[in-house]
């Protein structure tokens, strides 16, 4: 084998055509609601961590779980990288008619893309933060809130930081 990338080989790079189910993808005895995406600092140095928080209310008459997702889109990239990809989750039980506020850290390291090793490169990313993937044909009821944020600096290793 020749070709190690992995476009046309995993639903993160199959181009426009989603999976069926994909990663997520579930049922719940209620609904939820995502609201109050924050991401801090809105623009980071290149080597700093993004802050993020979210709240998630559970809008139906039943207790329930929920598994929030967050997935990192690069806006622009030197080399080929995912569609989005999933840069932290957590399962969390919600009481009926009540709202919690979650917290998150995306590491500096989880936006590297490979290009004969790890660089952090400057640019505008997308944040999405749900109950399922962003743009996903086979909806679950619950929405995906999205936010942008800017890395500045110049690329380099990601072993440099």
């Amino acid at each position: 084998m020749e070709n190690y990338t992995m476009e046309g080989r995993t639903y993160r790079y199959y181009g426009q055509e989603a999976p069926l189910y994909p990663f997520g993808y579930g049922l719940s005895y209620t609904t939820f609601r995502y609201q109050d995406l924050v991401l801090s600092p809105p623009v980071l140095p290149i080597c700093a961590n993004l802050s993020v928080s979210v709240v998630l209310e559970n809008t139906g008459l039943r207790d329930s779980e929920e598994v929030v997702q967050l997935y990192l889109r690069w806006e622009q990239s030197s080399v080929p990288v995912p569609r989005w990809q999933l840069v932290a989750f957590r399962r969390v039980a919600v009481l009926a008619g009540r709202e919690i506020k979650l917290s998150f850290q995306v590491l500096a390291e989880q936006r590297a893309v490979w290009a004969q090793d790890w660089r952090l490169e400057p640019g505008t990313f997308t944040l999405f933060a749900g109950g399922q993937q962003p743009g996903q044909k086979t909806q679950v009821p619950s929405e995906v809130l999205s936010a942008r944020f800017s890395v500045t600096g110049t690329a380099r290793p990601l072993r440099g930081c």
